[in-house]
């Protein structure tokens, strides 16, 4: 065997916990499916996923 091979790194899926290879022809990666993807899409569209920070709104409601 030739020191070429690659390694195939194997992680949890963030949204069903299924093991996911991690790999360039992944095309989902990190998630195993289209399916696991669109739910965390959904997710950050509905606000159930968001970064910790002040609001944007605020900062621009108080421009008068």
């Amino acid at each position: 065997m030739s020191g070429t091979e690659d390694t195939v790194i194997i992680l949890a899926c963030p949204t069903c916990r299924r093991s996911a290879p991690w790999r360039e022809e992944s095309d989902f990666r990190p998630f195993c499916s289209e399916r696991c993807k669109l739910i965390d899409l959904g997710a950050w569209a509905d606000e159930s996923h968001r970064i910790a920070g002040d609001s944007a709104y605020d900062d621009l409601s108080s421009e008068d």
